[in-house]
């Protein structure tokens, strides 16, 4: 299955970020620690132009470590790039990105001259977690599901910093299938785009060639089989996803799968390195 995801609201969300742009001081681009290179919107770079921009590799509890750190070092060879691994649920974390924000931004970052900020990503990788973390209360809807922003709103932080949010925003031409289905694994895009049995037995071999230790760990798995099919049937009955008959619902194995696979179940995972296409 070929999977093509473009709610109409982006499109108008990509005109809406030309325009904003120009007013801005600092980009925020959140990305999904666990697949950075297939989160961004490579769009972004023409539009940034000259302006500094922060990477946020969110959801760095998910991430394999040591991945992560081979991203950071790969986007800050980037001019006028940081990158900046944190989990948007947590304060701490989160303040490191004012200090970052206000060192690129020197002449900036009092009441009457904020730093203006503008929050980009696309969607579900908790940009709207991240501004509600600043800000200390909920300013951003949030939600599970993608595509919960569907309009731009400027929030003052009322510590010299000014942000302005945008709407989740993928790119129309998703001729790279791999980086689809990784954003697909990662729940990045709409269920109503996707065939669930075709994205988990896409996760499960993914699982088999990269870390199948966790895969038997987690599943009780003596031997690992080596098609996807099995490896998606055998979780299925570990999981209880069976049918009338006692045969296994691959349907809701592979809802299951994907489900403890984003939520950590398995281990902390990366879905792609740097230097992957």
């Amino acid at each position: 299955m070929t999977i093509q995801w473009y709610p109409g609201h982006m499109g108008k969300a990509h005109e809406q970020i030309s325009e904003l742009i120009r007013k801005i001081d600092v980009i925020i681009e959140v990305l999904d620690c666990r697949l950075p290179a297939s989160s961004a919107n490579h769009l972004l770079a023409k539009l940034r132009g000259d302006k500094p921009c922060i990477k946020v590799l969110n959801k760095n509890d998910l991430a394999d470590p040591a991945i992560t750190k081979a991203w950071v070092r790969t986007f800050e060879r980037e001019t006028g790039v940081r990158a900046l691994p944190l989990s948007a649920k947590q304060h701490r974390e989160v303040n490191q990105l004012i200090k970052l924000c206000r060192r690129l931004v020197p002449n900036r970052g009092k009441p009457e001259w904020p730093v203006r900020a503008m929050v980009v990503g696309i969607p579900n990788v908790g940009k709207s977690t991240l501004i509600n973390t600043l800000a200390g209360k909920c300013m951003a809807k949030v939600g599970d599901k993608p595509a919960i922003t569907t309009s731009a709103q400027k929030i003052d932080l009322h510590n010299g910093i000014t942000l302005c949010d945008t709407p989740g925003l993928l790119w129309p031409d998703m001729s790279d299938q791999v980086a689809s289905y990784r954003l697909a694994t990662s729940g990045a895009i709409g269920a109503s785009a996707i065939e669930y049995i075709n994205v988990g037995l896409f996760a499960a071999e993914f699982m088999m060639q990269r870390y199948r230790e966790l895969l038997s760990t987690r599943y009780k798995l003596t031997d690992v089989p080596d098609s996807a099919a099995d490896v998606l049937e055998q979780i299925g009955r570990r999981l209880g996803c069976l049918a009338a008959g006692g045969g296994v619902d691959l349907q809701r194995a592979a809802e299951a799968f994907l489900r403890e696979l984003r939520a950590g179940k398995l281990g902390r995972v990366s879905f792609e390195e740097p230097g992957e296409s």
